[in-house]
This record gives structure tokens, C-alpha cells and sequence, in this order.
């Protein structure tokens, strides 16, 4: 695993276009020549604390951001199962934005209507997916996309005999809701 010194450049760079600011600035805000900014930027140059520090306060990072080790972009959490579904995390556990693969089984009896605070997206992958939200009743498609806000009452089922495969994206309330509730 590489150790995160070597992306020190390119995570400066990132860092200082994602803020839209030019090479000049920074550098004269920091302190040093543009040449210098560019070579660290480049990789040209060795990051030093004495580099690093002034350019950080420029440009709103931390200097663990910087030299933070490459890890292992590999999603490796297992699927959980409950009561026919099947939860499948498709990102990391301390992502901002939690993503799930979610089967629902084909159900005779529908699940009770929830409301908690929240948003969800989700995209169907196969199967037809039944999304009650508020008074609607709507069949989603596969390649149908849904987004809404979770304080209105919704359920979510299989349509049909075959199980809705489902890609789920969460923010941190909607995830406790659906995932913590799904295999609990």
C-alpha cells in the first residue's frame, strides 16, 4: 500500500482548482514563489512542514488530508439478510453518502408506511419495484429512478413473482432508517 506522501502533489493541486484559485495567489499567500508551489504540485519538489503548513491555511485543508496513506478503495462490508431482503453496502462505512444494492423478495402481504427524516434516491436495477410514497402508488421500471424526501409516508416492495433489485442511495438519516431497520 503506498504510503500518501507521493499524492501530496496532486491532492494540493485538487485542493486548490476544486477552490478555483490560481497558482499566483496561493503562492503569494503562502509565502513562497510560484515555481515552488508548481514543483510541489508536480511533484517535483519534497513536501516539507515548512512548505506545507502556510499553503493548508490557504486553502482550507488539514495536512493529514495530504499525506493520509492510500487505502484500499475495495468495498469489503457483507451483505446482511432479513426477512427476505438482502442489504448489500456498495460503499465504505464512513462514506458521506451510504449506497446500497437492496433485493426485496416478492411479498404477499405490504409492508407498513414509514416517515422518518431523510432523502432517497434509488434506480432499479431489475425486477418492477412498487413505491407507495404518500397517496401515490407508483411501479418503477427497470432503468426508473426515484428521489424523495422521507417525512412522506412511503413502503417499498416487489411487484409481481420475481424480487426488485434496487441500487439505494441514502444520506446519513434515510441510511439508519433502511438498512439498521432491514436486517435488525
Amino acid at each position: 500500500m503506498a504510503t500518501g506522501v507521493e499524492n501530496v502533489g496532486p491532492r494540493l493541486r485538487a485542493a486548490r482548482q476544486a477552490k478555483g484559485l490560481r497558482l499566483e495567489d496561493v503562492a503569494a499567500k503562502a509565502g513562497m514563489s510560484v515555481s515552488t508551489l508548481s514543483r510541489l504540485e508536480s511533484g517535483k519538489r519534497q513536501a516539507s512542514l515548512e512548505l506545507l503548513v502556510p499553503l493548508t491555511r490557504q486553502l482550507g485543508v488539514r495536512i493529514d488530508d495530504l499525506v493520509r496513506p492510500d487505502a484500499d478503495p475495495r468495498v469489503r462490508r457483507p451483505a446482511v439478510r432479513r426477512n427476505g431482503h438482502v442489504v448489500a453496502p456498495l460503499t465504505l462505512e464512513d462514506s458521506p453518502v451510504s449506497t446500497y444494492k437492496i433485493t426485496y423478495p416478492p411479498v404477499d402481504e405490504l409492508p407498513e408506511m414509514r416517515v422518518h427524516d431523510g432523502f432517497e434516491w434509488l434506480y432499479v436495477l431489475s425486477g418492477r419495484l412498487r413505491l407507495r410514497l404518500g397517496e401515490q402508488d407508483i411501479v418503477l421500471e427497470p432503468g426508473e429512478a426515484a428521489e424523495f424526501d422521507t417525512r412522506t409516508p412511503h413502503a417499498m416492495n416487489a411487484d409481481g413473482e420475481a424480487p426488485a433489485e434496487v441500487l439505494s442511495i441514502f444520506n446519513a438519516s434515510g441510511e439508519r432508517m433502511h438498512t439498521h431497520a432491514a436486517h435488525d
